[in-house]
This record gives structure tokens, C-alpha cells and sequence, in this order.
């Protein structure tokens, strides 16, 4: 026999920073809580649990698991409890009044969605004081309009500092620019969206001639990645050792051990400065040493994005396709 629950926690959060666009659980006001096989007040231990197609619901954001946990204490009494110590309630301690959340817990098929971001996994635990989400578990993935972040080890959102951090074979994928960012760890930094209170509009950067708007414009600022970085994309792939890679004016900087490869084409060096807009690379060397690299010509038939040998570019050797790029060496 199941047990449909549902309770109002009229909980209150500590005040915060203006909610930023994004997962936010931080801005207070109260908590709308409902589950299919009940809910279970533990006043000695302050905490409400729900099991059973378990929903929360807060401030435009919705938690979704098959267990809930909503932690909260007295009103103004951040740090008097942790999990393992939590603070003795008061006689007259009740799930509302002057106490306040200070940690939600989401256990098993975990999916936390706004009107623009969902995210999943195992379990996502998420700290009001500190404004930070961390979800752990298989699949994790944080999706946004414009990219995707999946990681395997934990996947962190920092609410108020609008940032993302994936960790273990970490993934960034613009589907719309068929762009894939990868690394051991990666450092996504998020723009104010358009929805957030008080917040100016961000000016969008305009393309050049011949350029293409970069993904994500107005929404992903930049992308920090550390550890066996790899940029790809439909024409090339660019691996280094640490990187970052700017959704404003899409450029990339890759430093380390810096292998560009179009093709059959590779070269090497320590450092690298990509336009992702024009396809245009400049390899650098390090100090006292020579960029090393390996060129093969097109050969006829072989034609490069759709172009015949010849047509538009003379009687030497065939050029980079429009659109194709080309790779700049330098010292």
C-alpha cells in the first residue's frame, strides 16, 4: 500500500546574493515537498525525509529522487549542525517558524531541473550556506540551451559564482557547433542569462567577415581545462596538457605538449593560440627550440570540404578550402 505525502516547509534560507540564472536553492522562501510513500518528520534530528517518487520544489527549481532529505535548524544558527552532529532541536522545534534549510540531500535517480538547466545523477547533495551542488553517481550531466557537461567522478555547480566544475573524463559538447571540449577536469564559467533580477544585458561579441557568432554567446563565458585537454571538431583536434577556451570570442589557448592535427597533418610545439571561429592556429616553440610539424599536400581527388583541385586557387598546390583554415608557424 502506498502513502502519498505532501508538506509545506515553510523553511527560510539564509539571505543571499540576488539568485543567479541557473540551479539555485539558496534564495529562501518556501519548500513544497511531496512523495508517493510518505513523509517523515524527525524532530530530535532535524530532518525531513521523503521517499518514494520524491519531488521538492523551490524558487522555479524542481529535485526529483526516490529519497529526499531536507535538513534545517534553528533560524540564524549556521555551522551548529553537520551530519554526523546535528543540533539538539528545541522543545517547541517544528518544520517552519524561525528555522531555516540548510541542506538538501537527493538519493537515486536524481534530476534537478529549471526552465533552462537540468541536471542528473546517483545522488546530489546541496549546501544552502555555501550555495554549491555536488552530484556523484553514474551519467552524470549538467545540460544548459547551448552545451552539455558530463563527467564520471563529480559534478560540482557553484550557484552564485555561476561556475561548473566536471571532474574525471570531464566533457563539454556544443551540439550546434559539433564542438567537444575534454579533459581530467574541467572549469566552466556561466554568463548572468537574461532572466536574472537586476542583471544588465550582456553585450554579444559580433563575427568578423567570414566568421561565425561563437557558441554559447551570451550564456557560456569560458571553459578551464586541466589534464589531457582535447578540443574537437569536424576539421581538426587540438590536445594539450591545460587550456582555456573562451565561448565570447572563440578562441582557444593551449599550453604543454600542443598537437594540432587536421588530417594527415600534425604539428607540434608548446603552446597554441586557435581561432574556433576562423579555423586559423599560430603554434609557438619553446625558447631556443623549432616547431616541429608534418604537412601532407592534398592530392588530386582528394579534394578539400567539397572543392575540386585547381578551381579558384591557380596551378600551385591546393590551398585550404574556405572554412577549412590553416595552420600559421611560428617561433
Amino acid at each position: 500500500m502506498t502513502r502519498r505525502g505532501r508538506l509545506l516547509l515553510g523553511l527560510l534560507a539564509l539571505a543571499g546574493p540576488a539568485a543567479a540564472q541557473g540551479i539555485d536553492l539558496s534564495q529562501g522562501g518556501p519548500v513544497d515537498l511531496t512523495a508517493q510513500d510518505g513523509i517523515e518528520w524527525r524532530q530530535a534530528e532535524q530532518v525531513v525525509i521523503a521517499r518514494g517518487n520524491a519531488r521538492a520544489v523551490r524558487a522555479g527549481v524542481t529535485v526529483d529522487a526516490d529519497r529526499l532529505l531536507a535538513r534545517y535548524r534553528p533560524a540564524g544558527g549556521r555551522g551548529a549542525a553537520s551530519p554526523t552532529q546535528p543540533a539538539a532541536a528545541p522543545a517547541d522545534a517544528s518544520p517552519g517558524g524561525s528555522n531555516e534549510i540548510w541542506r538538501l540531500e537527493a538519493e537515486g535517480r536524481v534530476t534537478i531541473r529549471t526552465a533552462t538547466d537540468t541536471a542528473k545523477g546517483d545522488r546530489a547533495v546541496y549546501d544552502v550556506d555555501q550555495a554549491v551542488m555536488v552530484l556523484t553517481g553514474r551519467d552524470l550531466s549538467l545540460t544548459t540551451p547551448q552545451q552539455v557537461i558530463t563527467a564520471r567522478d563529480s559534478l560540482e555547480y557553484w550557484s552564485q559564482r555561476r561556475m561548473a566544475v566536471a571532474r574525471g573524463g570531464a566533457l563539454v559538447v556544443e551540439p550546434a557547433e559539433n564542438r567537444r571540449i575534454r579533459a581530467d577536469t574541467l572549469v566552466a564559467y556561466f554568463l548572468e542569462g537574461p532572466g536574472t533580477p537586476n542583471a544588465p544585458p550582456q553585450p554579444r561579441p559580433v563575427a568578423a567577415p567570414g566568421e561565425r557568432e561563437p557558441p554559447g554567446a551570451g550564456r557560456m563565458d569560458r571553459v578551464e581545462a586541466y589534464g589531457n585537454v582535447e578540443i574537437r571538431t569536424p576539421t581538426e583536434v587540438v590536445r594539450g596538457d591545460r587550456g582555456v577556451y573562451s565561448a565570447q570570442t572563440g578562441m582557444a589557448r593551449l599550453l604543454g605538449e600542443v598537437r594540432i592535427t587536421r588530417g594527415d597533418n600534425q604539428v607540434n610545439g608548446r603552446e597554441a593560440i586557435v581561432n574556433m571561429r576562423t579555423g586559423v592556429a599560430r603554434l609557438v616553440s619553446a625558447p631556443g627550440a623549432r616547431v616541429q610539424g608534418l604537412i601532407v599536400p592534398q592530392q588530386e581527388g582528394q579534394p578539400g570540404q567539397g572543392q575540386p583541385p585547381g578551381q579558384g586557387q591557380g596551378q600551385g598546390q591546393p590551398q585550404p578550402a574556405p572554412g577549412a583554415g590553416g595552420v600559421r608557424i611560428g617561433r
